[in-house]
């Protein structure tokens, strides 16, 4: 699957992304180069966002946005489950928010999801993130309503700044070619 629009191609990772999606990831939710981007989580959880050994593990459902110079500059992952797909490790380069890479990310894995089979799309974003989930509300997401707890204590997803941390589920239905 490859596919180039406005600036960007999107495709497929495969093993050798694995450094620059964690690159990328760590650079647009951790530490104080993410406060470039408006999608940090610096001021919530403290410590890594992922490792290579979990991006390798998602390789094959891993896409990737790159740049005309073949840089990585934003990644989803798209894990089909039971009849949906569930989105997660979404990254834009912190000074390329806001341009559209992350709007045509996000649409091209709607589209490989229902291409798949996928009924829906689910994800999970941190509640207090307000401005995250009204950006997917905007782009047809709805709140189920349900919240999932933070893992506390499992040093893989952060070390909670906070005690108040938990998920909102966000679920977009969708339109299935006949």
């Amino acid at each position: 699957m490859l596919r180039e629009t406005a600036g960007v191609r999107i495709r497929n990772a495969t093993p050798a992304d694995v450094d620059a999606v964690v690159a990328l990831v760590e650079s647009a939710y951790r530490g104080e180069s993410s406060r470039a981007g408006w999608t940090t989580e610096a001021d919530l959880l403290d410590g890594q966002r992922t490792d290579p050994a979990e991006v390798a593990s998602v390789v094959d459902h891993l896409v990737v946005a790159e740049d005309e110079d073949g840089q990585v500059v934003g990644c989803c992952t798209l894990v089909p489950k039971d009849g949906y797909a569930y989105f997660g490790m979404f990254a834009v380069r912190p000074g390329l928010q806001g341009g559209g890479v992350g709007s045509q990310l996000l649409a091209r894995a709607e589209e490989l999801a229902a291409e798949h089979g996928a009924k829906h799309v689910e994800m999970t974003v941190i509640t207090s993130r307000t401005e995250l989930i009204a950006y997917y509300l905007r782009r047809g997401y709805v709140d189920t309503g349900e919240h999932r707890p933070f893992p506390y204590g499992d040093d893989r997803f952060g070390r909670p700044r906070r005690d108040d941390l938990a998920f909102t589920v966000l679920v977009k239905q969708l339109v299935t070619q006949l």
